[in-house]
């Protein structure tokens, strides 16, 4: 797997993940969004500068230019609830991509540590010979990651399999790689070391559905 770490890069993307980090900050939800939103939009414009390109002529009120565009067909695919906003900065940059949602949440059968992914709901146009953009806000053990990877094989194989997250743990991304085609990138922008008995990232940010959406049951 190509890993795309972006907190080895300083930028403005720092910024963005500082604000979602912080304790004080993160409780004004709509800022949250926005800046879950916003790191979408700057891992976007990064991978977009992995694709496939082809020159094409467009006509201006004075003459002709050649311009090379991004040729593939995308799909973006996000994980309910939390994906929301992540999904939505990559469809601004990728506005003519068909889109694929799914939801995946952990179960605590025994109320303990132990929990399995189910996967209840998919929305998903044909995957075959396309691109496929899976965005995760979180990727903290990578099993969700790998049920939705599951859950997707009977609509077609893709030619490209993109995974866009802000935060992870190396357990996660280290999960990802053996789970995941060899030729899978993933675009991240940071990577933490730890993860809780519970499955949560460490230092992380919390819960990222919670945040964006208020409190569950």
């Amino acid at each position: 797997m190509h890993i795309h770490d972006y907190s080895k890069d300083h930028s403005i993307l720092n910024q963005f993940i500082y604000e979602l980090r912080d304790h004080d900050i993160q409780k004004d939800a709509m800022r949250f969004r926005k800046n879950i939103e916003r790191v979408g939009e700057i891992l976007a414009y990064e991978m977009s500068k992995s694709l496939t390109f082809e020159t094409k002529k467009v006509q201006t009120p004075l003459g002709e230019k050649e311009m090379g565009l991004p040729q593939q067909d995308i799909v973006l695919c996000s994980i309910l609830r939390a994906g929301l906003p992540l999904h939505q900065g990559l469809l601004n940059y990728f506005d003519g991509a068909e889109n694929a949602f799914i939801s995946a949440y952990r179960n605590h059968p025994n109320d303990d540590d132990e929990f399995e992914v189910i996967v209840k709901y998919l929305a998903a146009p044909s995957l075959e010979g396309k691109t496929l953009i899976l965005t995760d806000p979180m990727l903290a053990t990578g099993k969700t990651l790998k049920n939705v990877l599951d859950a997707l094989k009977p609509h077609g194989t893709p030619a490209q399999i993109h995974i866009i997250s802000v935060i992870g743990s190396q357990q996660g991304v280290d999960y990802v790689e053996k789970e995941f085609p060899e030729s899978t990138h993933l675009w991240i922008s940071a990577i933490d070391d730890e993860l809780s008995s519970k499955g949560y990232i460490i230092p992380g940010l919390g819960d990222a559905g919670d945040l964006s959406y208020g409190v569950k049951l």
